[in-house]
């Protein structure tokens, strides 16, 4: 019989989950999908975005690993946010995670419907979203436990289709097979054939595509010995964004041409494609598929523990705090799936450009939640804390990574129109979650004075 964790959880998730669970983290629709059209704006630099985001995504999750060391908690980074900033970053870290995991679904859902649409033009694409919802909501409802598996298998099943993809281009790049080679590096308009701006405003999607990395550190409070199995799940992660991410776009600006690829259609897809394989094309667009379910997977699986945290302390609906007989936050659960099937409607509006607004909006939580991550470990080192397991350079490398992030942020109206509706849309965050705060103070002003009377 498992004990229950303070918080009412059960620790059901093993070494071989984390394991998996930090990897499938770092490999998603983001690389998929997102890299094909981000190819044919930037060309081979865009490897350099890949390489630049991929060094503050290794801080941020070493920030992550001291912070998950020094207290294990389901809560992550809203409750650090809690002790080492304050009451209100904790509210509003909170809130930008859920919002990045509301709009990430979204973009995920669409995904899957128009990828099904492939196989089955004639089913709705609706009904394919609704109903790749309702089964990751299923899986999420009935156990922790049946989380972590189908997350194993899915991320097993993209690290298989990744490590495949890295071999057979390698050996095509070596051999000069076809038209591979380094050549394609420098051709066609040279390593920078649309300029080095161009590069710099594919960083938004590019920081997209790493998004949930920092999902590992939520399990801490489900996890059987997290301080044995945090840092060897954390630390994979850079070998995986050197391999995964940047060996991958690296291979694709060899294998082909960048004016092969477009957006819409995975660049993997279209190397396999032109290499003639005839099942290539039905075995990506599985792989792709899965990457999205995984990621609403994760999605309703963070935010149902992120809601719950904050609704104890009454900072979000009272409903999400709820915990069903099988220890699982059922509540957050089901408030983030509402909100996955209400943005559905922008699918439905505007088909084209729905996956790109979606992830857009979804960058500034995630920029949000790597901010707060990497603040908070330098204010705890400032209290005088050292770690078994520090993160390198600090506070260096804090400061760095902030300046970074803030540099995405600011280039973004500057980028396409769909990265400037999400600029725009930053002021309206900032006063939804204002007015949330005052209800909040204003709430537990009145609870005292109410209980007296």
């Amino acid at each position: 019989m498992r004990t229950q964790t303070d918080e009412g959880y059960l620790p059901a998730l093993g070494s071989r989950q984390i394991q998996m669970i930090a990897i499938g983290g770092a490999i998603g629709v983001g690389l998929f999908l997102g890299a094909g059209g981000r190819l044919a704006a930037a060309g081979p630099a865009l490897v350099l975005s890949y390489a630049a985001a991929g060094v503050a995504a290794f801080f941020v999750m070493r920030a992550l690993g001291e912070l998950v060391l020094y207290r294990p908690v389901s809560g992550s980074f809203v409750e650090y946010a809690g002790e080492f900033i304050g009451p209100w970053a904790a509210f509003a870290s909170g809130w930008m995670y859920w919002i990045n995991w509301a709009f990430t679904g979204i973009a995920e859902l669409t995904a899957i419907a128009a990828y099904v649409h492939y196989w089955a033009p004639a089913f709705p694409q609706w009904l394919t979203a609704v109903l790749a919802l309702t089964v990751v909501m299923t899986v999420n409802l009935l156990s922790v436990r049946l989380f972590g598996e189908l997350e194993f298998w899915f991320a097993m099943l993209k690290v298989l289709a990744i490590s495949v993809f890295l071999v057979v281009g390698l050996v095509l790049v070596v051999f000069a097979v076809g038209q591979a080679g380094p050549h394609n590096l420098v051709s066609h308009g040279g390593f920078f054939p649309t300029g080095f701006p161009l590069v710099l405003m594919s960083l938004q999607s590019v920081v997209f595509a790493y998004a949930s990395i920092e999902l590992v550190g939520i399990t801490a409070g489900e996890t059987a010995r997290p301080r044995e199995v945090m840092p060897k799940a954390i630390n994979g992660v850079v070998w995986r964004i050197a391999i995964f991410y940047v060996g991958s776009v690296l291979l694709l600006g060899m294998l082909l041409p960048w004016t092969s690829y477009e957006a819409g259609t995975s660049p993997f897809v279209t190397v396999f494609s032109g290499m003639g394989v005839p099942w290539a094309a039905d075995a990506m667009n599985l792989v792709v598929i899965t990457a999205a379910l995984s990621s609403c997977n994760s999605g309703l699986y963070a935010t149902g523990r992120i809601l719950r945290s904050m609704a104890m302390k009454r900072e979000a609906p009272r409903f999400a705090g709820a915990l069903s007989s099988r220890h699982v936050p059922i509540g957050g659960i089901v408030f983030t799936a509402a909100m996955f099937l209400a943005g559905l409607v922008l699918f439905y509006f505007m088909p084209e450009r729905a996956f790109n607004i979606a992830t857009a909006v979804a960058s500034l939580g995630v920029i949000t939640t790597w901010g707060v991550l990497v603040y908070c470990q330098l204010r705890l080192r400032r209290t005088g804390h050292r770690s078994d397991f520090p993160m390198p350079g600090t506070p260096w490398t804090n400061w760095l990574t902030l300046a970074f992030l803030a540099l995405v942020v600011l280039l973004m109206p500057f980028a396409d129109a769909d990265q400037r509706l999400a600029f725009y849309l930053v002021p309206c965050l900032f006063v939804a979650i204002a007015v949330g705060w005052w209800r909040r103070t204003v709430y537990r002003r009145r609870a005292p004075a109410q209980a007296e009377a």
